[in-house]
């Protein structure tokens, strides 16, 4: 496919998104088809952003980076917190320059909110943190552990908590703060702005069970690997356990098998039982029912010339010169 005129009829870049769940063959499909469109990754995969944090992740290798120019990965520290207003700036920066070298950005991604406040022009609450309020939540969440924090959020804004996951306190919080503040629900305040992108989205998936196989397989590759050793090696650096990126899914289990808490086998079993949750919480923000992206089979044949052909075929009839 030869380089496309980037701007259409209506005076809007295009944007090429790539969706899907965990596992489903997002990394190798986006570096493939970057190959062939001329194009450079930007990552909307919230997990990818920390450094060190690589093997538990399933981050691109330093081989697979170097096949096509990835953006936003190892962009901060582990005790760094990227905010959604963060990166939403960083991302159309990114995807700004992209466009002025005259190539297609390839918007990568299985973090939903991070996707939408890209693509749709979100315009994030504007409730400035409230630390007093913030330290009183920490402590009560202290005090009762769990999900406590989660199970009221479920009560005040249930779509809200069904996007957030109950071990990501962070998240939670934030959800509480502008809910208390505003007298609003949370997943309500998400205002939208008119995209400034014409979105070409596909979306791969593959059967469940086929998914889960994958995870269950990645996970013994990545304890062969030396995830257990990454996490030491984290904690060794002076990064707490209690940091909210360290209570991703494999380190947390992780920190557990290093504090005696569970053994190896028990952590897989935990993270096999996380990993699948996170994929159901995923299909909340992509449903293969959304008309608006084109879902292609991961497993299947030709999936590139496949994608190829739609993204082609789709910029011709939105007025693009090709």
């Amino acid at each position: 496919m030869r380089p496309p005129t980037l701007v259409n009829k209506a005076n809007k870049h295009t944007l090429i998104l790539l969706v899907g769940p965990t596992a489903v063959g997002k990394t190798e499909t986006a570096i493939q088809l970057a190959e062939r469109i001329n194009g450079e990754i930007i990552s909307a995969d919230s997990r990818l952003f920390y450094r060190g944090m690589d093997i538990g992740t399933a981050k691109p290798t330093p081989a697979e980076q170097a096949r096509v120019t990835h953006h936003l990965i190892d962009v901060a520290n582990p005790n760094e917190v990227l905010s959604l207003a963060v990166f939403q700036k960083m991302a159309m920066h990114v995807i700004a320059d992209v466009h002025a070298r005259g190539k297609l950005p390839l918007l990568v991604g299985g973090t939903g909110q991070y996707v939408r406040a890209v693509t749709e022009g979100w315009l994030p609450p504007e409730v400035k943190p409230n630390d007093k309020l913030r330290r009183e939540l920490e402590k009560e969440n202290a005090e009762k552990g769990g999900d406590s924090l989660h199970k009221k959020l479920q009560m005040l804004d249930s779509e809200a908590a069904s996007r957030i996951d109950p071990r990501n306190l962070r998240r939670t919080i934030r959800a509480l703060e502008v809910i208390w503040t505003t007298g609003r629900k949370f997943s309500e305040q998400r205002r939208q702005g008119e995209s400034p992108y014409h979105l070409i989205a596909i979306g791969l998936t593959r059967p469940r069970p086929e998914i889960y196989a994958r995870i269950d397989k990645r996970i013994e590759s990545m304890f062969a690997n030396g995830l257990l050793d990454e996490a030491k090696g984290l904690l060794a650096k002076g990064y707490s356990p209690d940091l909210p990126t360290m209570s991703a899914i494999g380190y947390r289990e992780c920190i557990s098998v290093i504090e005696g808490k569970l053994s190896i086998e028990q952590a897989k079993v935990q993270m096999r039982r996380a990993t699948r949750n996170f994929v159901r919480r995923q299909s909340n923000w992509f449903k293969e029912s959304d008309p608006d992206i084109h879902w292609v089979c991961a497993g299947g044949e030709n999936i590139i010339e496949e994608i190829v052909s739609f993204i082609h075929q789709t910029m011709l009839e939105s007025g693009f010169g090709l």
